[in-house]
């Protein structure tokens, strides 16, 4: 009656039955576990089969880059420290330092004009932007490089008024001070948006602590802001130092000797074409993997104190 348990047909109480399923149910999962110890992992033959696929097509690549006679690496080798190629490397590194870091430092104003408070600044910055990342570069270095067809000469003084001083546009804009223009102003459009996002990442409360301590805002920025945002800033900067190097290649048309323009005048001399970019192409490796070298460093430096873990691949953390 009130014992808490009745009978079944057959003959079995409740709480009994309930007792053996859990002892079931415990035998069973025990069992389940001695059967995963048993099971031997399959083998990935789908991931073999792609590290098969990976090596067979790296050796099929180096024996057709060794074996082909039409390479010339001979030719390679002659060339691939000659002066004239060596010069246009040269030409190709400066234009890239000097791109980059007027693109850099125009495009942090810009960053900050879009940040501020001052509407017209964000406009214009907004407008700047629109403009140069809407265009080709191989427009703009031409339009540089054409400029004195409308204006003739460059003019310093008043509006409506003589001139203070005045020099000849095509004395003034040579074929590397176009380069120079057409790759800055170019890069600033894009290192404004990279600039933006590494500062709007940093905490506003950082500026506000700043604040307190009595410090200036140019201080603020400097020795606060700028520091934590550069950990943000220089993964998508260093793409653009390696596009920047790439894209020196353009200058070729405006009569700018780089290293294309380089190769080009030798193998329009020997009709030597494929061995010839092969040496282009081994010096624009060579500089890129050092630039990748100095942005993993740079990477570090300032990453630390931020997590060292996030630089190990997910399955090592």
């Amino acid at each position: 009656m009130g014992c808490g348990w009745r009978e079944h047909p057959e003959g079995r109480n409740e709480s009994g039955e309930v007792i053996e399923r859990k002892h079931a149910l415990k035998n069973h999962s025990f069992s389940k576990m001695d059967d995963v110890s048993l099971v031997t992992p399959r083998p990935q033959w789908g991931r073999r089969a792609i590290i098969f696929m990976a090596v067979l097509l790296i050796i099929k690549t180096l024996h057709f880059l060794v074996a082909n006679p039409r390479f010339e690496w001979d030719v390679v080798a002659e060339f691939l420290t000659s002066k004239v190629v060596l010069d246009g490397l040269g030409v190709s590194i400066v234009l890239t330092i000097f791109g980059m870091a007027l693109g850099t430092v125009l495009g942090t104003i810009l960053a900050l004009m879009k940040l501020g408070s001052f509407k017209a600044g964000r406009y214009m910055a907004e407008f700047y932007t629109w403009l140069f990342r809407g265009t080709p570069l191989l427009i703009q270095l031409l339009f540089w490089y054409n400029l004195a067809y409308l204006v003739p000469n460059i003019e310093i003084g008043l509006p409506f008024s003589q001139p203070w001083a005045s020099w000849d546009t095509n004395v003034v804009i040579t074929p590397f001070i176009a380069a120079v223009l057409g790759l800055a102003l170019n890069e600033a459009a894009y290192m404004a948006e990279i600039m933006r996002a590494g500062i709007q990442s940093v905490d506003s409360g950082q500026l506000d602590a700043a604040r307190s301590l009595g410090f200036r805002p140019a201080q603020a920025f400097f020795r606060i802001v700028l520091p934590q945002a550069m950990r943000f800033v220089l993964p998508p900067a260093g793409s653009q130092v390696i596009g920047m190097l790439k894209g020196t290649s353009l200058v070729s048309v405006i009569a700018m000797t780089d290293l294309l323009f380089s190769v080009q005048t030798i193998y329009n001399r020997t009709f030597k074409v494929v061995p010839m970019l092969m040496v282009a192409v081994i010096w624009y490796l060579a500089v890129f993997t050092l630039l990748t070298v100095i942005q993993r460093k740079m990477e570090a430096h300032f990453s630390r104190g931020h997590g060292a873990a996030t630089s190990q691949p997910p399955m090592e953390r």
